[in-house]
């Protein structure tokens, strides 16, 4: 679990710890969210993971079918996964390449020009290992407008990023990103400071 206090404050337990004779074997969720989720698999493979690189609008229509939220100009790439559409909100030009993937128990959201690149991971939830029936605790995250997680790069539960903020390649952010200032490294820790483009002003 992340260390940051704000994190724990936006955590949500999905189903108490006595839902079950033994907890180990209980369901993290209700029957309806994993009937979604089925659902949601089906289309997934059979309507958005086959569809063709450029067909961001149909992706982005599935993706509002069940739920998301998603603004003018979206690019989800085939490859890219969306374990939760029903909680993800993006503003206009989010980008989401193939193979990153959105693991999103809890909401998460994207403010504009927001960019997922190949193989990137933003990871919404983990475990109490602390607590006897170890738990499942997910995070409700926000990603700040033209903030660019690079390719293998991973976000861990109850992170934010500022607006701006660039995790470098390979890189793991264990606390909150700070605006305009580029990270590197496991854990990730800053680099430089990013230059605020002209865009983002607008």
């Amino acid at each position: 679990m992340t260390s940051s206090t704000s994190g724990r404050e936006r955590s949500v337990h999905h189903i108490a710890s006595n839902s079950a004779e033994n907890p180990y074997h209980r369901a993290s969720f209700t029957a309806r969210h994993r009937i979604a989720r089925l659902l949601w698999q089906v289309v997934y493979l059979c309507l958005y993971r086959i569809s063709p690189r450029p067909f961001h609008a149909w992706r982005s229509m599935l993706l509002r079918l069940f739920g998301a939220k998603m603004g003018p100009g979206c690019h989800f790439y085939p490859g890219g996964k969306v374990w939760a559409p029903w909680n993800l909100i993006c503003e206009d030009c989010c980008t989401l390449a193939d193979e990153a993937e959105i693991y999103n128990p809890s909401p998460v959201y994207f403010g504009s020009h927001v960019i997922l690149s190949q193989q990137a991971y933003l990871c919404g939830a983990t475990h109490d290992y602390n607590h006897p029936d170890f738990p499942m605790v997910s995070y409700t995250m926000r990603l700040g407008a033209h903030a660019w997680i690079c390719a293998r790069a991973s976000v861990a539960p109850g992170v934010n990023v500022g607006e701006g903020a660039v995790l470098g390649l390979g890189s793991v952010a264990q606390e909150d990103l700070e605006p305009w200032t580029v990270y590197s490294g496991v854990p990730a820790i800053k680099v430089k400071m990013r230059t605020r483009n002209s865009a983002a002003e607008t």
